[in-house]
């Protein structure tokens, strides 16, 4: 199947390398081959299970996006978050190159992971992942999540469906991925004793929570940018 091909690359403290390459089915937008064959307890579905999510044991026995996380987590076992290493990241359009923690650059894999990893909640960054864009700024990450948003609703209209101008869907999206953020952490404290992984999650919660505030703000923070659109209405 064509799959949309990402490699993270770690330059790790002490000379250690680790290197995750991602294979996205370019028609679900979700990852393949990425799932252990053995998986720990802390993916079973009912550990620390989000209180809103539709799955069930019968049709699920691990969570989609834990199991998907198992090779980071243990990959970075031992790490520190606040640790300088140096992250590549390539793709078919383009290298990426960047100094930072242990914690972002973990946080900027685990944004791209989540999204593509089955989990209803999560599903709905998938444009955004198609077009990924590791170590977004906090007003990058509003300008895409609201624009990606936006694009959807233009579908919707199309469909003759009711096109939600006021973000309303958005600010629940974001909302239920908040939630998803405080299991998620639950599960990785479990699963490690490192602050690496936990503290990333926490990076990823902390756009979480901004999205909805700045939508609250009605987005004057980049109305700006826009303005060329005003003259016409003047």
């Amino acid at each position: 199947m064509p799959t949309m091909n990402i490699r993270y690359y770690f330059a790790l403290p002490e000379g250690v390398q680790e290197v995750f390459d991602l294979h996205v089915d370019d028609k679900t937008l979700e990852l393949v081959d990425n799932i252990p064959a053995v998986l720990p307890s802390w993916t079973i579905l009912g550990f620390h299970q989000c209180p809103h999510c539709p799955l069930t044991a019968e049709t699920h026995s691990y969570c989609p996006l834990a199991a998907h996380l198992v090779g980071i987590v243990e990959k970075f076992e031992g790490l520190i978050s606040y640790n300088e290493i140096q992250v590549d990241i390539m793709t078919s359009e383009r290298f990426i190159t960047q100094d930072t923690s242990v914690q972002r650059g973990i946080s900027s894999l685990m944004g791209l992971v989540m999204a593509t990893s089955g989990c209803p909640h999560t599903a709905f960054f998938k444009p955004m992942a198609r077009f990924h864009l590791p170590f977004s700024s906090s007003e990058e990450t509003i300008y895409r999540a609201t624009s990606m948003y936006l694009l959807a609703q233009y579908f919707l209209k199309k469909q003759g469906a009711h096109a939600d101008l006021d973000l309303a869907g958005l600010r629940e999206i974001y909302q239920n991925i908040e939630i998803v953020n405080v299991a998620v952490a639950k599960r990785l404290r479990a699963a490690t004793e490192a602050d690496s992984a936990v503290n990333a999650i926490i990076l990823l919660d902390i756009y979480t929570k901004a999205v909805p505030v700045i939508i609250e703000e009605s987005l004057e923070e980049i109305r700006y940018l826009f303005a060329p659109y005003f003259k016409k209405t003047e």
